[in-house]
């Protein structure tokens, strides 16, 4: 069963506020390094010489990294969604794998979601 156009609006509004969400998000790593980058060039950087201390900025640099690309992978499939609720709206909803509705209720909790729940399951369990 097609979606409505008011649950297509929902789901609209759901996907445009999560990928706010995740653009601030992504501003906010964005701001984190080019301050972790200015703080390096400072005289007390010469101080913070201590392997443990290294280590601690190393591990920091890697999680922000990890969750910059968490969020630009999340930030993506927000994006291909509302492309395809866009370019397509009659089929938006509907399951990339056998072709039946993902359902509203899955959407509504995950807007970007392309299969419905037992195809999903399906290829978690072939993972």
């Amino acid at each position: 069963m097609a979606l409505t156009k008011k649950q297509l609006s929902h789901l609209e509004k759901r996907l445009l506020d999560e990928r706010e969400r995740a653009l601030k998000a992504l501003g906010l790593f964005d701001e984190m390094t080019k301050a972790n980058r200015e703080s390096g060039d400072s005289d007390l950087a010469a101080y913070t010489d201590h392997m443990a201390d290294q280590g601690t900025e190393a591990m920091e640099r890697e999680k922000a990294a990890i969750f910059a690309t968490k969020e630009g992978r999340y930030l993506y499939r927000l994006e291909e969604a509302l492309r395809r609720m866009y370019n397509d709206p009659k089929n938006f909803g509907v399951c990339h794998t056998c072709g039946s509705d993902v359902g509203y209720e899955r959407l509504d909790a995950l807007p970007h979601a392309r299969y419905c729940i037992d195809c999903k399951k399906k290829e978690e369990s072939a993972a």
